[in-house]
């Protein structure tokens, strides 16, 4: 097993024999590493940590480490990240509380890059991207595919649609709808249409566009109110199941949402 000599490794750990743990690491109790992961140098998993196969952490990381939460009383709490990410350098991640879901929750094939943060109870989807420092307070949910720009900071409690995009330097107070640029600063954040390009990029039907552009002028260009926009856009057949996602998002959400 290619655990290199000065690591630290609890005795109730699980690591594959096809995983490879660089100098100076730590991982803690009850932690279970799959084939393929790969921690560079000077990474702690503090423990009660689950990673899946494929991940790769570069140095620095601090992984499972205790809720930054005051209501925390150190109850057995989990971490549990699914297969093929990669964390850049610094990158940081808590478990859960007893209070929010008891588990902090990372799906497969994202991309944390340097000093990005996920707190307690947060729960982030798949091919999703955070660039560096974009930070999540504790209970927050990712969609997948979305993007959360550099140095961004997304409030407790809200969510970010599936395929959003939220530039650089902003904070989300309220959810981030889906499909949809959202740039800002705190209470000051606005939305900036359908963010066509990166849908473009990732494969998405012209139709698909066309049709979440025409919903999107009806909701937030007509002078409508949401309840008149909303059972206008009802009224009409949409053959886009994204329509479908986004007032779905809309219709649920409980923060309100950044128009």
């Amino acid at each position: 097993m290619p655990i290199h000599p000065t690591t630290i490794v609890d005795r109730t750990a699980e690591i594959s024999t096809q995983a490879t743990i660089g100098p100076y690491c730590v991982i803690g109790p009850q932690t279970i590493i799959a084939d393929g992961v790969t921690l560079d140098s000077h990474i702690n998993i503090d423990g009660w940590t689950t990673v899946g196969s494929g991940s790769h952490f570069y140095s620095h990381c601090s992984v499972g480490t205790d809720p930054q939460d005051l209501k925390y009383k150190g109850e057995p709490t989990r971490l549990e990240i699914g297969k093929d990410n990669v964390f850049r350098e610094f990158a940081t991640l808590n478990r859960g509380t007893r209070g929010g879901h008891g588990v902090t929750v990372v799906g497969s094939n994202n991309f944390f890059m340097a000093y990005s943060h996920v707190a307690h109870d947060c729960c982030v989807g798949n091919s999703v991207i955070m660039a560096n420092a974009a930070t999540l307070a504790g209970h927050v949910t990712i969609g997948d595919h979305a993007t959360v720009g550099a140095f961004s900071a997304v409030h407790q409690f809200c969510r970010v649609g599936p395929h959003a995009f939220i530039g650089g330097f902003s904070v989300v107070t309220r959810d981030a709808l889906p499909f949809i640029k959202t740039v800002g600063e705190r209470n000051q954040a606005k939305i900036y249409g359908i963010n066509t390009l990166g849908l473009q990029r990732k494969g998405f039907s012209e139709q698909a566009i066309k049709e979440l552009k025409q919903v999107y002028r009806v909701l937030f260009r007509s002078q409508m109110n949401t309840g008149d926009a909303l059972a206008k856009i009802s009224d009409q057949q949409w053959s886009a199941p994204e329509v479908s996602t986004l007032l779905e998002f809309i219709k649920s959400s409980e923060r309100g949402f950044i128009r």
